[in-house]
């Protein structure tokens, strides 16, 4: 929840801003789609077990966004040379539109409808996972392309 509003304030503040820049057409810059990372740390032993979650739950969940429109992709890297502290993979999604809160509640009974769970299951998956992997950072980006 935490993150949810430190997320919608980012939005908040760069919908404010970027668009009224971008609007000008002097800008060589203007906002395109917001890019959702979230850095994973996965506990050693567990990178099988996090990979079929993400297999099967994730992908699931993410390829159900995809179809209804809600975002426009969704991708996974690995951090093949992590330094001690850094996380194992970052999970990105791209979207092109901030959803209402009206709409948010609706996805979110679309969501849970489609994986067949209520919130509270989805509650004790997420900490069933919490024993073996946890988010280090969220991050709400933005691209930026040319103004060309």
């Amino acid at each position: 929840m935490k993150n949810l509003i430190k997320r919608t304030a980012a939005a908040v503040i760069l919908a404010a801003a970027l668009p009224a820049a971008a609007a000008a057409q002097d800008q060589p810059l203007r906002p395109a789609e917001y890019v959702d990372v979230s850095a994973i740390h996965i506990d050693d032993g567990h990178q099988l077990e996090y990979a079929n979650h993400l297999a099967s739950m994730w992908r699931s969940s993410m390829d159900f966004q995809v179809e209804q429109g809600w975002i426009d992709s969704y991708e996974i890297l690995a951090n093949t040379y992590a330094r001690d502290g850094e996380p194992d993979l970052y999970l990105l999604v791209r979207y092109s539109e901030w959803p209402s809160t009206e709409d948010g509640e609706a996805r979110g009974e679309a969501m849970r409808a489609h994986m067949q769970m209520t919130r509270e299951q989805m509650q004790q998956a997420s900490a069933g996972r919490a024993e073996y992997r946890r988010v280090g950072s969220d991050m709400l980006l933005r691209r930026l392309v040319w103004n060309d």
